[in-house]
């Protein structure tokens, strides 16, 4: 009723996000207030900046409900026809919003620097926001995408699902199993329709899986071992940058056609080439040294700053973050009373370390353990190129997982990349006010 209430509409994000209703009024509550609630920028900006944000992932699905909003809001109809056409003082954003959302780690304390200089300045207030609002949009398109989440009805792409309902509805099999069953979309008259999940991709997801009772197995005997015995940090760090490297092994899911540059949401798109590199091969590895969470971490650092700069969104942001990450209803499948929080903190560890961010008081071998190939390559894919993450490729993934876990693992999708972008930004507005 809140979503509905908030945003006239019950959007395909809420529904699916709704399995968790904890999550959800975080999520909302979070987003009511970045979007609408007190802050330094006008309202017509942030949408405008959520729309520019998507756009790094193509992500039509959210730039044509934000696209709606920046009307609602007032804003000039001129400014939607393209970055070209928008004030110079949001130009100047779009290259932060570029480094933030494919490589944070190359974000420092000049590109900050650069936007509270000059004519059309950003103060520092006005600068957090917008990062508080890149960072938001960027991994909720990861979270659209994996989900496989279609376009809400009454925009423009929403209708010309209708025209092959009836040609494909033959083909799909009775959803006998609630994971794979296709989406269903109310239509019109208020009955629900089955809808086929997208033209398939090459699938980045096709391994044997080993199953969810061996995966209980491991996690009971990690936690045996981790009782008995030490690692040294030289041998933590050497784990984690086996992890590193092995991530950057996967293959990423193949590049969809280019005809969405072509469209109109290409125009709220530069540099399009400009995309996730992996963090292991950066360069000279000396560049660009690991982010070590116990030299800057969300908790002791990153929290109080963007609470001072922007007041009270950073004690949303840490509901949010705290409930994804403790989420747990101790279900795994079709077992009951399990112990989950060593899976759960392997994957958000792991969405971390492909942004280089480096848990140092963490067993990055329980990561290999516990996250199988096949589910390494889809977080992979979801946190970094999520738009070529498509519903076959969530359907595919986990199968013995109950949908509304799957869809847990993508909440920690995107909000252990939000926390990794905050916080490499975060550190540079730090380092540039000292």
């Amino acid at each position: 009723m809140d979503a509905f209430l908030q945003n006239n509409r019950l959007d395909h994000v809420s529904r699916v996000m709704s399995s968790h209703p904890s999550y959800l009024e975080h999520f909302l509550r979070t987003q009511q207030f970045v979007l609408r609630g007190d802050g330094p920028l006008p309202y017509d900006y942030r949408h405008l900046i959520a729309i520019m944000a998507a756009g790094r992932h193509q992500c039509s699905y959210l730039i044509n409900l934000q696209k709606g909003e920046f009307l609602l809001q007032g804003g000039d109809p001129s400014w939607l026809q393209g970055l070209r056409s928008i004030p110079g003082k949001l130009q100047d954003l779009y290259e932060i919003n570029k480094i933030l959302a494919h490589r944070p780690w190359l974000l420092n304390k000049s590109h900050i620097e650069k936007l509270t200089k000059g004519d059309d300045n950003w103060s520092l207030a006005e600068v957090v926001h917008a990062i508080v609002l890149l960072a938001h949009f960027h991994s909720l398109s990861s979270f659209v995408f994996s989900c496989g989440i279609n376009e809400e009805l009454d925009n423009v792409t929403g209708h010309h699902y209708k025209e092959n309902i009836q040609d494909n509805s033959s083909k799909i099999p009775p959803a006998k199993d609630k994971l794979m069953s296709p989406k269903k979309i109310p239509n019109g008259d208020g009955k629900t329709e089955n809808l086929p999940s997208p033209p398939s991709s090459p699938s980045i997801v096709g391994e044997q899986e080993v199953g969810v009772e061996t995966l209980m197995e491991r996690m009971k005997r990690l936690s045996e071992k981790s009782e008995s015995y030490q690692i040294t940090q030289e041998e933590l760090s050497k784990r984690f940058e086996t992890v590193e490297t092995q991530s950057a092994e996967l293959a990423a899911a193949p590049q969809r056609s280019s005809s969405v540059l072509d469209s109109d949401i290409g125009l709220f798109i530069e540099d399009p080439t400009f995309i996730y590199q992996d963090f292991a091969k950066r360069g000279q590895l000396n560049d660009i040294p690991t982010f070590r969470v116990q030299d800057y971490s969300w908790d002791d650092h990153g929290y109080s700053l963007v609470n001072r700069l922007y007041n009270d969104v950073g004690n949303l942001l840490d509901d949010k973050f705290k409930t994804a990450y403790n989420l747990t209803y101790y279900t795994m499948g079709t077992h009951n009373k399990v112990d989950t929080s060593r899976f759960r903190r392997a994957i958000w560890n792991y969405i971390q370390c492909m942004f280089g961010i480096r848990h140092d008081d963490y067993d990055y071998n329980e990561v290999n353990q516990l996250l199988e190939r096949s589910l390494k390559t889809f977080i992979k894919s979801a946190v970094c190129y999520p738009e070529r993450v498509t519903k076959r490729d969530y359907d595919r993934v986990m199968r013995e997982f109950k949908h509304s876990e799957k869809v847990h693992v993508n909440l920690m999708i995107l909000e252990a990349r939000m926390q990794a972008e905050l916080l490499y930004a975060l550190r540079a507005v730090m380092r540039y006010m000292t």
